[in-house]
């Protein structure tokens, strides 16, 4: 693809996204989603490979799909009510529909099982788009509409997820599936608790687009695709195995680590409001998440592949990707918890 085809492609992407997040007109955030749909199919099925074909044509059906359902909402909100506003939400059915349809823009279960096939399908590059870029527009109306979505459906839906991202997760040796499995489970958190703290919502999907990032910037520095890869991740630099580790344990929860601070303000309000059967739930559905990313930190960093040469010197190459952006982002997805009093909401 040529550099003004692909300049094209992220402007009208990042357009997309920034009329969604700025618009309070139902037509409006509609349109933006559609433009953010259009602009990254090419961006998909760019490797022009049979797989990158049918993961764009599987994310074109279930968003086109989402985005009429939003539409049908929003006319169906405007016909009982005569609002178009986003804000004013307020016939009961219409609310259903529009948390159906985010979530299924989100990737939530029941509604995930396009997330690891397109997933699978894209290369990293584009699978960082996917799993960061893409879901600000419908995180944005579902913080918009937080209190008017239905209640009842998000939390369920929310909970489903990260039970079923920490199950989906723990037979895969494909890590692209693996992202996207716990793509879903982090999406259950930011959904199980966007209708009690908005901005504990908010923090969390900052928290996940901070961590995810750096992971997906080192798997893509190291070309890493298996989990039987991740073994030779020290030859390609013996530095990025550890910290790959960290960030890995990070998405996990694990304290001390960034990953750990929004898990537990999240359980923190839910106690608060006294839900504890809910946040026992997320727990514990956490922990199979938690034992996917111990065993890739395990072949990460305790195994090590046959080698038949006495001293692998690849790691003294010169890198073929710039290491300043994956440089710039780990830091903050390993060492933030100590700013968790700043962000109590």
């Amino acid at each position: 693809m040529s550099p003004m085809i692909t300049s094209i492609l992220i402007l009208s992407l990042a357009t997309g996204t920034i009329i969604t997040m700025a618009s309070f007109h139902w037509l409006l955030a509609w349109m933006g989603l559609e433009l953010n749909t259009l602009a990254i199919l090419p961006i998909i099925s760019e490797s022009h490979h049979p797989r990158a074909t049918e993961a764009s044509t599987k994310y074109f059906l279930t968003q086109a799909a989402a985005s009429s359902l939003i539409l049908f909402s929003s006319v169906m909100n405007a016909q009982a009510t005569g609002q178009w506003s986003i804000l004013q939400l307020e016939d009961p059915l219409a609310q259903t529909l529009l948390t159906v349809a985010l979530a299924m823009k989100l990737g939530l279960a029941p509604a995930h099982f396009w997330l690891p096939e397109v997933l699978q399908g894209s290369s990293f590059k584009t699978g960082l788009i996917i799993i960061t870029w893409q879901k600000l527009a419908p995180m944005t109306l579902l913080l918009l509409t937080w209190n008017q979505a239905s209640m009842l459906t998000l939390m369920m839906m929310g909970s489903l997820s990260v039970a079923v991202g920490g199950l989906g997760g723990l037979n895969q040796t494909q890590l692209r599936k693996v992202i996207a499995f716990s793509s879903i489970a982090h999406l259950g958190w930011m959904a199980t608790i966007v209708t009690k703290s908005n901005k504990l919502a908010l923090l969390n999907l900052t928290m996940y687009i901070l961590i995810s990032t750096p992971m997906m910037l080192s798997l893509i520095f190291s070309s890493t695709k298996t989990t039987q890869d991740l073994t030779t991740t020290w030859t390609t630099s013996p530095m990025l195995a550890p910290l790959t580790m960290m960030t890995l344990l990070s998405l996990g929860g694990l304290p001390p680590l960034s990953g750990f601070m929004p898990k537990w303000l999240t359980l923190e309000e839910l106690l608060t409001q006294n839900m504890a059967p809910l946040a026992t739930v997320l727990a514990v559905s956490t922990l199979l998440s938690l034992f996917f990313y111990l065993r890739l930190s395990y072949s990460l960093s305790v195994t090590l592949s046959p080698s038949p040469t006495k001293i692998s010197s690849k790691w003294r190459l010169k890198p073929n990707t710039s290491t300043l952006p994956l440089s710039i982002a780990l830091p903050p997805s390993i060492l933030a918890l100590p700013l968790t009093p700043l962000m109590k909401p």
